[in-house]
């Protein structure tokens, strides 16, 4: 079978991998698709290197069907159309027992600490199974686990019908979160510097705010009729949305840090004290997101057509990631199925 593999330096290959037999507690998957993202980038750009063992196959946003069983697997079978929660716990940490397997403190996050889906059969663990209504494509499918993302922000942020939200970052997941946001009753204002990705944003029904053009705080204040945001996400990853983020925020309104950040930010911890502010960090998804996704996905409340930018065969991974560094793109797929069925 082809797989495509990081092997350090923004440089990944295909390459002709055994296609090994699922073990008796495995299922052996036939990808059909697998979204890129900015864990993906991160990882493509070196900035990884020391967690990822490499060759390392990546991918963690995928679809695809069942195409074998481990003998003591029960639940499944083979040509079943599923996506996969790329989430391995422990069960024995302090995380784990306190009900927070998701985050566990051991966590493997599959496609990063151990093997993912950029490979045309995935074993993987029927656990992590998520099995799609027939009426979703696979395509659209793909989308599971950033819609999934996206629903686990906004639970946390507790979003509910009527609040005002503002989303820092009109990227994927920021267009997402104002999605699922919407969905959930709210409000939505996107942020964004980069004028396509306002385009993008205005075209889906939202609005789009330069931050560049004027006075944003005093902006949201005119908007919210002088209270303040309920919900402010920080999607964008900038140090300068971390320190206006609390300006932005009602008194005991909610702050959410949604990126990865991988150096400290100044944090305007006055503001914090003055209005109360609840600030959370939203780490990946539980099952109930991905649930929730799928459905989200099956009723299209996600404009997954206006989303995926880009589907491009597994020997152009690398060419999409560099795409995809440039800002250009919002959702890149690889596709395996229609190669696979063509070899």
């Amino acid at each position: 079978m082809r797989a495509a593999t990081y092997r350090g330096d923004r440089n990944i290959s295909v390459q002709s991998l055994p296609v090994a037999d699922p073990a008796p507690d495995q299922v052996q998957l036939s990808v059909a698709y697998v979204g890129l993202c900015g864990t993906d980038l991160h990882v493509f750009h070196g900035d990884m290197d020391r967690r990822v063992s490499m060759p390392a196959v990546l991918g963690h946003e995928m679809s695809g069907t069942i195409s074998a069983v481990g003998a003591s697997v029960t639940g499944w079978a083979p040509g079943e159309r599923v996506s996969v929660i790329p989430l391995v716990w422990d069960g024995t940490c302090p995380a784990c027992r306190a009900g927070h397997q998701h985050i566990c403190q051991n966590l493997d996050f599959v496609g990063i600490d151990s093997p993912g889906a950029l490979q045309e059969r995935w074993n993987v663990r029927p656990d992590t199974l998520v099995r799609l209504p027939d009426t979703l494509s696979l395509r659209h499918a793909a989308l599971t686990e950033p819609v999934a993302v996206a629903v686990h922000d906004v639970r946390r942020g507790e979003v509910a019908a009527g609040d005002r939200v503002v989303v820092l970052g009109g990227g994927p997941i920021g267009v997402l979160i104002a999605t699922v946001a919407a969905e959930f009753g709210a409000e939505v204002v996107v942020v964004e510097p980069d004028a396509h990705r306002r385009a993008v944003v205005a075209s889906l029904g939202f609005r789009a705010i330069d931050p560049g053009a004027g006075d944003l705080s005093g902006w949201v204040d005119s908007w919210s009729g002088g209270a303040g945001a309920d919900v402010v996400f920080e999607v964008s990853g900038a140090a300068s949305a971390v320190l206006s983020a609390t300006d932005l925020v009602k008194v005991r309104g909610r702050l959410v840090v949604v990126a990865i950040h991988g150096q400290p930010r100044p944090v305007d911890l006055h503001r914090i004290f003055w209005r109360e502010l609840t600030v959370v960090g939203a780490r990946v998804y539980q099952r109930a997101d991905f649930d929730t996704a799928v459905e989200l996905l099956a009723r299209q409340v996600v404009p997954a057509d206006r989303l995926i930018t880009r589907t491009v065969p597994l020997e152009e991974t690398g060419a999409a990631l560099t795409a995809l560094g440039h800002g250009a793109e919002l959702k890149v797929l690889v596709e395996l199925e229609r190669q696979r069925e063509a070899a």
